[in-house]
């Protein structure tokens, strides 16, 4: 199964990609590092809150419903005069929804390693998170995914797809510092000492910067 970067790389994700970056104003690459690693953090904490059977029926009866992947169908429309805010309040719900009270610490961290200033995480999130959903729903119909037990596993395959167990692991346990940092920030910094070292800019070190982190964690190549 590919992996939710996969998709990103496919031209449904360069489409989104580009979309966003116009929409908040922001550099396209800086968009792509941004979504790169806050997809599938959302996802991560989607798989959190699907681990209990209320959450994982709460998630289903979305993608069966207004997040079905419609939204998909018509980017050009969506992106054309500028993403209706209605689509923004619709991904500020579901941020405080999936995050909660995580949020913020969220936001701080891809902000800190990502060199994108906070507002325009949050700005970015905005409008990334109904399309993440869309991408669920259809994911969903595709594997025929007919019940909430399957929700889970769902999940799982996308931000698990294309790797290896040793980089499922370190995306997982990415995933979860950022998601159990506290305000101080230490756990992030310990995050970025892991994960972002070097320069990122052909230095013959393959595990260093951004690029090794997407690479080494997301299996990118």
């Amino acid at each position: 199964m590919s992996g939710i970067l996969d998709l990103l790389n496919s031209d449904l994700g360069k489409q989104i990609i580009g979309g966003v970056s116009n929409e908040v104003g922001e550099d396209q690459n800086k968009t792509a590092s941004v979504l790169s690693m806050a997809l599938p953090v959302l996802m991560g904490a989607m798989k959190r809150n699907a681990s209990s059977p209320e959450g994982a029926e709460g998630l289903n009866r979305a993608l069966e419903s207004k997040h079905d992947g419609s939204i998909l169908d018509n980017l050009g429309s969506l992106f054309g005069g500028g993403v209706d805010q209605t689509v923004k309040d619709d991904g500020d719900g579901i941020l405080g929804h999936v995050l909660g009270d995580r949020r913020q610490n969220v936001e701080n961290a891809i902000s800190k390693q990502s060199g994108v200033d906070s507002s325009s995480i949050g700005n970015i999130l905005k409008v990334a998170a109904p399309i993440l959903m869309g991408m669920l729903g259809k994911q969903k119909q595709q594997q025929n995914v007919q019940s909430s037990n399957g929700i889970g596993d769902l999940l799982g395959g996308l931000l698990g797809g294309g790797q290896n167990q040793q980089q499922q692991q370190g995306q997982q346990g990415f995933i979860e510092a950022i998601l159990d940092a506290d305000n101080d920030g230490s756990v992030i910094d310990d995050i970025a000492g892991m994960f972002f070292k070097g320069d990122d800019k052909g230095n013959g070190n393959s595990g260093g910067g951004l690029g090794g982190l997407l690479g080494g964690l997301f299996g990118g190549k």
